[in-house]
C-alpha cells in the first residue's frame, strides 16, 4: 500500500481512524434526534449547537448520513409540493 499522495488525504484518513475530537452521538441517539436536527437545519437554526455531536456522527457514519440526506430530500420535496 502506498502512502497518501493528495494534499490533505493523510489528515482525512487519520481523522476517519481516530474519530472526531469532540462529542459524538451513537447511532441510536442519532436516530432519536434526527427528525429534530433536520427540522432545525432546514429551518435555518443552528442545529449543531442544539444537538452537539450530531454533525460528527453524520460525517463518520454513512448509514446515518444516508438517513439524514433522505429525510432532508423528503422534507424539501414536501415543502415544494405544498408551495405549488
Amino acid at each position: 500500500m502506498s502512502p497518501p499522495s493528495a494534499p490533505g488525504e493523510f489528515e482525512r484518513l487519520l481523522a476517519r481512524l481516530t474519530g472526531p475530537p469532540g462529542p459524538e452521538l451513537s447511532c441510536e441517539q442519532c436516530f432519536e434526534q434526527l427528525d429534530r436536527y433536520v427540522e432545525l437545519e432546514l429551518g435555518g437554526s443552528d442545529a449543531d449547537s442544539a444537538i452537539p455531536g450530531m454533525r460528527a456522527h453524520l460525517e463518520g457514519c454513512s448509514a446515518c448520513a444516508e438517513d439524514h440526506d433522505s429525510l432532508c430530500a423528503l422534507l424539501l420535496s414536501d415543502a415544494a409540493e405544498a408551495g405549488r
